[in-house]
């Protein structure tokens, strides 16, 4: 087991991290930029170092600063929690080279699943569903006509260095087409420096539906059921819940058992998650985030497992200390993301916290390095919490969740905690009749 991991993030994950290697023994350094300085997870780490000012390009994307940082203080491994470095596969590489572990999975694995294209190509290979659409790239407006004849309309162009709905456009007809790829290909040059772009059938009413896997790197790989996260806004995630409420135990035994073959074929080392459309009882694969993700609290709810802690057993070199039959299911969980935004126009509130009161109770968790007088900067991603909440079935984690936001307090600056409490009056979200546009459609009608 290491003796000191550095955790090359911020907020509520690098809090997250410390806790988890706090419970294993392990020495935390925190690294921060100047603009952090006075956050929980600096506060509460056993070393920390300023590596940059307040620009994200300058200090957490900073990777001679953070491999520095682990020279100076003797960290043998690096945990990049989600979102900075964590699928850089040359920052994995780079620490390598330093002999310092990158706690996820290999470089090559890093590459090939942050490449769609490539991604899509492997997933295929390893028997996992995928979308119909083009076997690679698309260069023009022909090669686009050609794959959208083959599969039919509508079509989503998508960037194959893409995230976050950048560089995606829809055609639902050929009159749409060439200005959907000349759009997506600008958008995908400018976000990501990469105007490559490739097509797939386009869903009408998906659910995105994902599952967690969990591999050491020696041919062992583990599945922990799945979690659905159709409501988005802006293809970014808002609500997140095990299990979801449109599979069965068949159905997930099913698919998650084909995954977890298919990851252990790969040789995958760590958490990772398979991203797939759901829709007419189909799945189709759509992309693998190579790391841990912001919901994975919602698994650790219902398998009662510490992902954080599996994957730093599992880069020490230990092999998967269980098997697929030792997983048991129980239970029901939803994870709210709590971001420092107006929750109808979403406009980010920075800022000083005057004061915050956590809810708490039987099921409640809170992820989150808020504290009262602590100032939220403006640099940085909006969210500064995650309320996750678990009962014995779907109807009492529904009500757990309803009274735990009304316990909720921030104040001094604006959060997103009133939307989730209208959405709980929502008979769609009751009932967990919902898509990946359900949301922003009932956004649009409460806008107007």
């Amino acid at each position: 087991m290491f003796e000191k991991i550095l955790i090359a993030n911020r907020g509520e994950i690098a809090l997250r991290v410390l806790r988890a290697c706090r419970e294993l023994g392990i020495h935390t350094v925190a690294v921060h930029s100047t603009a952090d300085a006075d956050a929980m997870h600096v506060k509460l780490a056993d070393e920390s170092v300023c590596i940059g000012p307040p620009a994200a390009k300058d200090s957490y994307l900073n990777i001679p600063a953070i491999v520095s940082a682990c020279e100076i203080t003797g960290a043998e491994a690096v945990h990049p929690g989600y979102g900075f470095l964590s699928e850089n596969a040359r920052f994995a590489e780079i620490l390598t080279e330093h002999d310092i572990k990158f706690i996820g999975p290999s470089a090559e694995n890093i590459r090939t699943m942050g490449d769609k294209i490539e991604a899509k190509r492997t997933a295929k290979a390893l028997g996992i569903p995928v979308v119909p659409g083009s076997e690679g790239g698309v260069a023009t407006v022909d090669e686009a006509r050609k794959v959208a004849r083959d599969i039919g309309y509508p079509v989503i162009i998508k960037a194959t260095a893409g995230g976050g709905g950048r560089g995606m456009k829809v055609a639902r007809n050929e009159s749409d087409l060439e200005v959907a790829v000349s759009t997506a290909q600008t958008e995908a040059k400018a976000a990501f420096g990469n105007g490559d772009v490739y097509i797939e059938k386009y869903l009408e009413k998906p659910r995105h539906i994902e599952i967690q896997v969990l591999g050491d790197g020696k041919g062992n790989a583990v599945h922990l059921g799945e979690r659905d996260c159709s409501l988005q806004r802006r293809h970014q995630k808002v609500w997140e819940e095990a299990h979801s409420p449109a599979l069965n135990a068949q159905q997930r035994d099913e698919i998650g058992g084909r995954v977890a073959r298919a990851m252990a074929k790969l040789g995958y080392e760590g958490v990772g998650t398979i991203e797939f459309l759901y829709e007419n009882n189909e799945f189709y694969f759509i992309e693998m985030n190579t790391r841990l993700q912001v919901e994975h609290p919602v698994t650790e709810m219902i398998t009662g497992l510490d992902l954080v802690q599996e994957q730093i057993r599992v880069a020490s070199g230990s092999p998967l200390a269980m098997t697929q039959e030792d997983i048991q299911f129980a239970g029901h969980a939803i994870e709210c993301r709590i971001n420092a935004e107006n929750a109808q126009t979403f406009t980010p509130s920075p800022g000083r916290v005057d004061s915050v009161h956590f809810p708490g109770g039987l099921g409640v968790r809170i992820d989150s390095a808020l504290y009262s007088g602590y100032r939220i900067p403006p640099y940085y991603d909006s969210l500064i919490g995650k309320l996750i909440v678990f009962g014995k079935n779907r109807t009492e984690c529904m009500m757990r969740l309803r009274r735990a936001l009304s316990e909720f307090v921030v104040e001094g600056v604006e959060t997103t905690i009133p939307l989730f409490q209208r959405l709980l009056a929502e008979t769609d979200i009751i009932d967990g009749n919902y898509d990946i546009h359900w949301l922003e459609k009932f956004l649009a009608r409460n806008a107007s």
